[in-house]
């Protein structure tokens, strides 16, 4: 689940680059697989969401936002959730490296 106390405000300078967002051409399928869906399937669905980000222009913003508040599903930013997950655990490490 989403961890909401990590989301901005309601302020619409905050969200106003996703309107920009070239995923607003295209259906949600591409980004947030089926229940079950594994394999090849889900390769080439992550690879087809990954080549819309690629063209996006706000990619890096949608990326910061789906780190920032730890999206769970879907591509973002073109990240995979396992890539997410993987970027997230190596920050943490990081972070837990500067406090001890």
């Amino acid at each position: 689940m989403t961890e909401i106390s990590r989301l901005p405000g309601p302020v619409m300078d905050l969200w106003e680059w996703q309107y920009q967002g070239a995923c607003r051409q295209t259906g949600d399928e591409v980004f947030f697989h089926p229940e079950g869906e594994r394999g090849s399937n889900r390769r080439r669905r992550d690879e087809a969401a990954k080549a819309v980000c690629a063209s996006c222009p706000v990619m890096e913003l949608c990326r910061e936002h789906a780190l920032r508040v730890r999206e769970p599903y879907g591509v973002w930013g073109g990240l995979t959730e396992d890539e997410r997950t993987t970027i997230l655990c190596e920050r943490d490490r990081q972070a837990l490296g500067r406090a001890g």
